[in-house]
């Protein structure tokens, strides 16, 4: 039976609340959805930002979180759709080779272990969170300067000050080094559900090209794994004015690619 539930998966640096249009549009298409708030987010983002320094976020690490989200897909009543933005995508890749999830969507992912690049534009974005020389028992909140650069580059003055106020929350310093350990392991030869990987031609922070290797590192799995590069798209795609046609492109894609999945599936076994 094709599973019409949606578990979003939100990334760092911003509220879970990032993903209320998407909500909408994919319930309009007869989906359920439900997009939780990692541990220690659960208030407003003016809420999380008036709390810093935030020793309770601070101390989030990647593999808690993966489990986290591992614990709500396994405890609904049939097994979701993954999609995540960000570390969420990540986290997307990791639960799909864990065998949890029907099918997933890794949107700008940041990448697996053993994937990196020297772009500028990416060491730029990344290394204040990462906060190298800085205590880690303090969340780290990204300013308005560094929104503008890591996210949405591109974007009118204005919209950029919006979303800053209406989706910034501050994210630990240690989930982020996380993604360059053991914990941000894939294994790409491994059978599991079809994946989708997308990318953005302007993204600071995951570019283009680090999403596109992501991708051909698939290239011996026999599991279903596609990829598009949108044009014009930041990090902030989720609340870019595309963000629908993203959204739609994604909705076909889990259309087709559910459709074909029992069939796949028989022929691996």
């Amino acid at each position: 039976m094709q599973a019409k539930t949606i578990l979003f998966i939100t990334g760092a640096f911003i509220h879970n609340s990032c993903w209320d249009q998407w909500k909408s549009y994919f319930e309009s298409k007869g989906y359920r959805t439900l997009a939780p708030a990692w541990p220690h987010k659960e208030r407003s983002p003016e809420a999380l930002r008036n709390g810093q320094p935030n020793p309770d976020i601070a101390s989030n690490r990647l593999s808690d979180l993966t489990d986290f989200f591992a614990q709500i897909a396994k405890s609904l009543p049939a097994e979701p759709i993954l999609i995540g933005h960000s570390i969420g995508g990540l986290i997307v890749q990791i639960l799909l080779q864990r065998g949890i999830g029907s099918a997933g969507v890794a949107i700008h992912p940041v990448p697996p272990l053993g994937i990196f690049t020297l772009k500028a534009s990416f060491l730029k974005a990344g290394w204040g969170a990462l906060g190298f020389f800085t205590s880690t028992q303090k969340a780290y909140l990204m300013s308005f300067r560094q929104w503008q650069y890591a996210f949405t580059n591109g974007m009118g003055c204005e919209e950029q000050k919006e979303s800053y106020y209406a989706y910034v929350v501050p994210e630990s310093k240690t989930i982020v080094r996380d993604t360059i350990t053991k914990a941000a392991r894939v294994n790409f030869k491994d059978f599991r559900a079809p994946l989708l990987i997308t990318s953005g031609s302007k993204d600071h922070s995951i570019p283009a090209s680090l999403n596109y290797a992501n991708y051909r590192k698939y290239g011996e799995s026999q599991a279903v794994t596609d990829y598009i590069e949108f044009k014009g798209r930041n990090h902030f795609v989720l609340g870019q004015p595309t963000w629908k046609e993203d959204a739609s492109y994604i909705w076909e894609w889990i259309e087709k690619t559910m459709g074909l999945k029992e069939a796949q599936t028989d022929k691996h076994n």
